[in-house]
């Protein structure tokens, strides 16, 4: 009989409530620790719905890739992980969609990134394609520390051969975080720092706010660009309007739910239960 599962690599907070939500709300689920399994050897049938959170974006693209191929529903399935995991992938499906976002650009090569920092004008930030929690961010406000950061790039490996560059927004000490469950703002919270970078991961403080017309407009075009059955889109409010800074296709949201009380783990397994009734 076909049914919901969570497969993972550590139980971090999220999954712990998850798996407490399915138990509340009486949902079956069944937990698959895939750190030390191998392909194949996973357990899943057509027909089942697999919740991939695993805590390496390469590990739940695979994981999904893998449980697609045997026709299993998973979510968010493999292209959207992906998609929402490179900053080069997601800036251009937002561009191509018309979607606003911070100025950007991409560069090939050390003195590319450079001269694409030059155009910008200063500050620029230079972000790995691919990351979280906020790191590996610079803020670079001349020439010199452009140099000096495009350097340092270019050598730690193939996934830094890519050079992405945004135009730095002031943010007025904070942005926004919106998750998203089919398409639907359920969840939205201003996160405040000191400091530029303002993740919850880094120190950021996160308090609940209502999600405005003009926000709703914007995350329903996301999500038409994007897809997806769980979103987490990350806002700036700039001079001319709200910019969606990044998308995270498997988002933590312990965060999310302290600052708002809504139950989210459990909005994520009704719609879950949802995309497995549906298949029956």
């Amino acid at each position: 009989m076909a049914q919901l599962r969570i497969a993972y690599t550590r139980l971090r907070v999220e999954e712990k409530l998850l798996f407490e939500a399915a138990t509340r709300l009486g949902i079956p689920v069944a937990a698959d620790d895939v750190e030390d399994r191998s392909w194949p050897g996973i357990e899943a049938d057509p027909g089942d719905v697999v919740l991939c959170r695993c805590i390496g974006q390469t590990h739940n693209i695979a994981l999904a890739q893998l449980l697609e191929s045997r026709g299993i529903r998973t979510i968010n399935c493999s292209s959207v992980i992906a998609l929402c995991g490179d900053k080069v992938t997601t800036a251009a499906v937002l561009s191509r969609a018309g979607v606003p976002q911070p100025e950007y650009m991409v560069a090939f090569s050390p003195e590319g990134a450079v001269e694409a920092a030059e155009k910008m004008g200063y500050p620029v930030v230079f972000k790995p394609p691919v990351g979280s929690w906020g790191r590996l961010l610079a803020k670079v406000d001349c020439r010199e520390t452009a140099e000096a950061v495009a350097e340092h790039k270019s050598h730690l490996g193939p996934s830094h051969s890519v050079y992405f560059l945004q135009k730095y927004v002031e943010k007025g000490g904070y942005d926004v975080r919106v998750t998203l469950v089919n398409g639907e703002p359920v969840t939205a919270i201003r996160r405040k720092s000191e400091h530029w970078i303002t993740n919850t991961a880094r120190g950021g403080v996160p308090e609940g706010l209502s999600v405005t017309d003009e926000m709703a407009s914007i995350l329903r075009r996301t999500y038409e660009a994007v897809g997806g059955d769980i979103l987490a889109v990350d806002l700036f409010l700039g001079p001319d309007g709200w910019l969606v800074n990044e998308i995270n296709g498997q988002p933590e949201f312990r965060s999310s739910i302290t600052t708002t009380g809504v139950d989210l783990p459990g909005l994520i397994l009704k719609h879950a239960q949802s995309c497995l009734e549906a298949q029956r």
